[in-house]
């Protein structure tokens, strides 16, 4: 990997374009290096993931409002252009790609369900596939291509979320989503460097945003976020392929993305890249969920229920101090000052990053599950919310410091729980990374995401469309051009018609 340092530039400072970001990212996306097999196999994991996480949301209202948006934009396929799938609906209809980019991402995104990536910044790599899928079953190109242009877009978030940080400066992450998207679907397409340059410019400048889509009341744009990143990208590349041009130099500039919205005129990122010829390999440094919650909740998630035996009776309970990251303290915790953070009637989303919330739940339940686990009813217990509210967190410098760790080995988004009972009894016990994870208990393998695709597909995919699916994902790198619409799911009209019913729109 080489480091690029990376700052502003004033107007008048001479800075060659070959020494721009967006250069490197592009030369990056260009490079023909083929994809080694062990990241293949990786990015058939994560197809197999997202499809599981898409079946098990597609009849929530989110999912539903974007499917009928996309459903609105139909696609007749004409010379070298076929239209792309929507989860949910049969080969035969088919959307133009930046709306199938559209639907299926919030699907994939709704439940926050899928792979995760921490260092300076958080982010789901994942949130690639849609995007770069759509384009590749609107352009009929093979499996192969599809393999290396999510291996890009992999690359790029991974690589652009272990450099800049976006939100100490409450940018929200979806803005190294764009960039990912529009380098990947280089790659798919086999642009050139100065293409794939342009349409960078364009994805970044149109896809920051601030963090309040994950303060306060968090809402179901939550999930439509970073569905807008990839279908903005999918257009920036199209008006790049069409000869127009983007903002330059659009990290670096006098009034660029540093200068203005990150760490300003003096800040100064290191962002990792691999040179010519070395295989993106980042997926591999990503890892998913076992658990429908914010990923710094998953190691917490598991700590609840391995301590449920030694504290018995949560009655007993006078309080719990999770000692974690500062990250994790201000985001999910009670470093955020969010009250929502301890409402009964708050909305999924606001408790999917509410981790005394989740805490609470796991521990008098021994277990975790995408539904119930958020249900009203569920959250509104009163032997809950009582113990939800003696909950709190607190930053430990040490585990601060583990989290920003670039030893794999070292690197930790867990806490420590000192749980303190009536009677004066302290129980404490602490969890580095969760069970799911590659260095924890019980790692994923194929046949974990296999058997969560199972799962989640219970009851939305019959049984014969489940064998279909993950017979078509598992050969997905030897795919044919022209096959990769079977990268999709059909349900029957009976489970779409689960879903609430969505008002008419604009559309």
């Amino acid at each position: 990997m080489k480091i690029h340092t990376v700052r502003a530039r004033s107007a008048a400072e001479e800075f060659p374009r070959a020494e721009h970001l967006a250069t490197k990212i592009a030369e990056v996306a260009a490079d023909p290096i083929e994809v080694t097999t062990e990241v293949a196999a990786m990015i058939v994991n994560r197809i197999i993931d997202n499809a599981a996480v898409a079946a098990a949301s597609l009849t929530r209202r989110p999912v539903a409002a974007a499917r009928a948006q996309a459903t609105a934009q139909p696609y007749s396929p004409r010379a070298g252009r076929r239209g792309a799938m929507v989860f949910g609906f049969p080969v035969p209809q088919r959307v133009s790609p930046e709306w199938a980019a559209w639907a299926n991402g919030v699907a994939v995104r709704e439940l926050d369900f899928h792979d995760t990536f921490l260092a300076a910044e958080y982010s789901h790599p994942g949130d690639n596939i849609p995007p770069i899928l759509a384009v590749a079953q609107h352009l009929g190109r093979s499996g192969a291509d599809l393999i290396r242009g999510l291996a890009t877009g992999y690359e790029i978030q991974i690589d652009l979320a272990r450099g800049i940080c976006l939100h100490e400066h409450k940018i929200d992450h979806v803005a190294h989503l764009g960039p990912s998207v529009a380098a990947g679907i280089g790659t798919l397409l086999r642009l050139d460097t100065e293409t794939i340059y342009q349409a960078l410019g364009q994805a970044l400048h149109t896809t920051t945003a601030t963090r309040q889509s994950r303060k306060g009341e968090i809402s179901s744009w939550k999930a439509f976020a970073p569905a807008f990143a990839g279908k903005t990208a999918v257009e920036a590349v199209d008006r790049a392929l069409r000869g127009e041009s983007a903002p330059a130099p659009i990290w670096e500039g006098a009034d660029g993305v540093i200068a203005r919205l990150l760490g300003g005129p003096d800040a100064e990122y290191r962002v990792p890249l691999p040179g010519p010829g070395e295989a993106k390999r980042a997926i591999l440094d990503s890892y998913t969920k076992e658990h429908s919650a914010e990923y710094q909740s998953q190691a917490p998630i598991d700590l609840a229920r391995r301590m449920r035996a030694r504290i018995g009776d949560p009655e007993q309970i006078a309080s719990i101090v999770l000692h974690t990251s500062h990250h994790t303290h201000v985001v999910i915790g009670t470093g955020s000052g969010d009250p929502q953070k301890f409402d009964p009637h708050a909305s999924r989303e606001t408790l999917d990053h509410s981790v005394p919330y989740i805490f609470a739940v796991a521990l008098q339940d021994g277990t975790w599950h995408h539904e119930r686990s958020y249900a009203p009813e569920r959250a509104r217990r009163p032997d809950t919310v009582a113990l939800w509210r003696k909950i709190s967190t607190t930053e430990d410098p040490e585990w601060t410091r583990r989290y920003h760790a670039t030893d794999p080995r070292e690197k930790a988004f867990g806490a420590r729980a000192v749980v303190t009972l009536r009677d004066g009894e302290t129980i404490v016990d602490e969890l580095a990374v969760a069970d799911a994870h590659p260095l924890g208990a019980r790692p994923f393998g194929r046949a974990q995401y296999i058997a969560k695709f199972r799962a989640l597909a219970e009851g939305v995919l019959d049984e014969d469309e489940q064998e279909r699916f993950l017979d078509v994902a598992q050969r997905a790198p030897e795919l044919a051009p022209g096959e990769l619409d079977q990268l999709s799911f059909t349900v029957s009209e009976q489970v779409l018609s689960r879903a609430p019913r969505i008002p008419e729109g604009v559309f």
